[in-house]
């Protein structure tokens, strides 16, 4: 009877994936290759007639290739934020984790505030404004760094408790220091997590939406979520080129997910009896 019970769960589970993830996908693949008159009904039908490539060609060169131009900044704000996320979150965690101190209440309080309070975006333009980094991509990098910096560090927290304290006692036995205990003892180790942290914000960092739109305008810092305005107005709105520009800003972090969602899981989970 519990064996019938589990399959059932299993079949019931794997339909309602179906119907949440891949029928949507599939929708956006259909419309995609619809010609515009066809993909105005925004009907799960099969396309009258296929012109996948041509509504590939027609996103790829609109507005003078912008597409290609806001894959570039998307990916530099990916890898620099990202980065820059995995160093300062491990060397925090593996610090508040570590080290006994009076500051640890102040930093988990932060930590905590990161996590629960809302960014205000009319301050953070203006404090933006005043050091000239408003409309950059440094400056959208810091922003990024900023929101999703509390994260990491639960994570590199909660996965650092898990590492035992013999191995760091072993380490300063053998002669090193803090630094080197740190990057060549320590940080090797914070591999699983780290794959965690970097799929997990570069997946957050390149669908941002509302970061770039607030904080980084200009048609020359464009990232891949704003070029979906190319073809939607108040007038006119090209549904079989929005659901190709969707898919295919959609694929890149569908491909991550897919090859690193166990080390995903097995990074969230990491802390979670221990510590």
């Amino acid at each position: 009877m519990k064996a019938i019970r589990k399959y059932l769960v299993g079949i019931i589970t794997i339909g309602l994936s179906i119907v949440v993830f891949i029928v949507p996908f599939v929708f956006i693949f259909l419309t995609a290759a619809k010609t515009s008159p066809d993909a105005a009904y925004l009907a799960f039908t099969w396309p009258n007639q296929w012109v996948l490539w041509e509504n590939f060609a027609e996103v790829m060169t609109t507005r003078n290739g912008m597409l290609m131009r806001a894959f570039v900044n998307s990916t530099l704000l990916t890898v620099f934020s990202v980065t820059l996320m995995v160093i300062l979150g491990a060397m925090v965690g593996y610090v508040v984790q570590r080290r006994a101190s009076r500051w640890n209440r102040l930093v988990n309080f932060l930590v905590l505030a990161g996590l629960i309070v809302p960014p205000a975006v009319v301050p953070t333009i203006w404090v933006m404004q005043a050091i000239g980094i408003f409309k950059t991509l440094h400056g959208m990098t810091l922003i990024n760094v900023a929101f999703g910096l509390a994260f990491c560090v639960l994570l590199f927290r909660a996965f650092v408790a898990t590492i035992p304290r013999e191995i760091d006692e072993a380490a300063i036995i053998d002669g090193a220091g803090p630094i080197r205990l740190f990057w060549q003892v320590v940080m090797p180790l914070l591999r699983p997590v780290m794959i965690t942290v970097i799929v997990v914000q570069s997946v957050t960092v390149f669908n941002d939406f509302t970061g770039p739109l607030y904080f980084l305008p200009g048609e020359g810092n464009v990232t891949v979520q704003l070029t979906l305005y190319n073809f939607v107005s108040q007038q006119v709105n090209q549904w079989n080129l929005l659901f190709m520009n969707v898919l295919l800003i959609t694929l890149p972090p569908l491909i991550a997910y897919i090859f690193f969602n166990r080390q995903i899981v097995s990074g969230m989970t990491a802390g979670a009896v221990k510590g």
